[in-house]
């Protein structure tokens, strides 16, 4: 292991347990009403009550705590032009199998360095097919890493924290996995550092209609062919999010410091403000509670705070803040794509939309799944990881890795 990576354990100090069981007793609820229970208003009250309770009276955070820290974490410092030294934490597992593919798993919000759990051993001890390393790093103002005290820490600062991550690590060339906010970190990695980011595998695909003027032959074929079953329907639910499920988005990356003031304050509209869309971007996933609080509690016992997180959609999507970094939906001709789009996702272009993100050799459009797939539907995940990367394979023809 180099030098400059150090072995880490999660450990909450008891008096952050303390205080949130505290704010926890103090839960103020709003008056029942004939609809409080109406997923179409948001969360149920009824829901919401119960984690709460459980969060405050039976949930043990230190057996979770105990589980995460059977998985192999470290921590590493990297400078960021700019933003001076940061120190990224990470998952990382290296596999026992010759020519494994060193792959950076990138999570967005609101999941974590968790996501990952479930597709480490698949990947780094797979029974056939390629194996990989897997290091899955939380990202800056998320989970254990540290958070950007300076304005301007935008999709280039996280796809730089990333990139040197793999450096420290001694990966020279690598290549990628990511959803969500994966997305657009891992996609700038290509465009920023194609020699080393060879190719990249995206589970939530972020695309336009083809236009003439880039993509003429596109542009007449998305118009002239008729669109099949799947892609109607991810249209659909494309246009559904847009229009009742970017409330979030448009908050965070306008105001990020006014819900922030919640978020930091309140364990209670931290639960509400991510059980939401845990509930709505997936495939009737049967989440336990002790899920639910695991995943919420990285956030509320973040390094930077439960606030920091929100700050990703302001500096990277507000028009008057936006830090200068490539346009992801542009076509990247250097870095090689794989895409898996799952049905309930929260966007799900047609196929010829890939084709204008870059030289896209595998994709695969699932029956049942979400936005969560590492999580979701892991044994999905990984069969698809290694159809891209199966050895004399279209992705990494001819590139061999010590």
């Amino acid at each position: 292991m180099p030098a400059d990576i150090h072995p880490f354990q999660l450990h909450v100090p008891d008096e952050a347990l303390v205080k949130l069981k505290e704010k926890l007793a103090l839960a103020t609820y709003f008056d029942e009403v004939d609809f409080s229970d109406d997923w179409g208003y948001g969360v149920p009250q009824s829901d919401l009550k119960r984690l709460v309770n459980y969060w405050r009276d039976g949930f043990d955070w230190r057996a979770q705590e105990a589980k995460i820290n059977t998985l192999p974490q470290y921590t590493t410092t990297v400078e960021i032009d700019g933003f001076g030294p940061f120190e990224i934490h990470f998952v990382y597992e290296k596999s026992k199998q010759p020519n494994s593919i060193p792959l950076l798993f990138s999570h967005g919000w609101p999941g974590s360095f968790l996501e990952v759990e479930k597709i480490l051993k698949p990947l780094t001890a797979p029974k056939s097919g390629p194996s990989f390393h897997v290091v899955a790093p939380s990202l800056p103002n998320f989970g254990p890493s540290q958070g950007a005290s300076k304005p301007g820490f935008g999709a280039a600062q996280y796809a730089e924290a990333m990139h040197k991550v793999m450096l420290n690590l001694g990966y020279d060339r690598y290549v990628t996995q990511g959803g969500d906010w994966g997305f657009k970190i891992t996609r700038t990695m290509g465009f920023l550092y194609p020699d080393h980011c060879l190719a990249s595998h995206l589970n939530m695909v972020l695309a336009r209609r083809p236009a003439f003027t880039t993509a003429p032959l596109q542009y007449l074929m998305d118009r002239l062919l008729p669109k099949t079953a799947g892609e109607k329907l991810g249209l659909q639910r494309s246009k559904w999010f847009n229009r009742d499920g970017m409330g979030y988005n448009n908050l965070m990356s306008t105001k990020p410091s006014t819900i922030g003031a919640a978020l930091a304050d309140s364990p209670v509209a931290l639960l509400a403000w991510i059980y939401e869309k845990l509930h709505d971007w997936t495939d009737n996933y049967p989440w336990t509670d002790d899920e639910i609080l695991t995943w919420v509690s990285i956030y509320q016992f973040s390094r930077a705070g439960p606030a920091a997180n929100a700050r990703i959609y302001f500096e990277i999507q507000s028009p008057s803040r936006k830090a200068p970094a490539p346009n992801t939906l542009d076509y990247n001709p250097k870095t090689k794509l794989g895409l898996s789009i799952f049905p309930q996702d929260i966007v799900m272009p047609p196929k010829l939309w890939g084709r204008t993100l870059g030289p896209v050799v595998f994709e695969n459009r699932h029956a049942d799944g979400g936005h969560f797939a590492a999580h979701e539907r892991p044994e999905l995940l990984v069969a698809d990881l290694q159809a891209m990367f199966k050895e004399n394979g279209p992705a990494l023809s001819g590139i061999r890795f010590s």
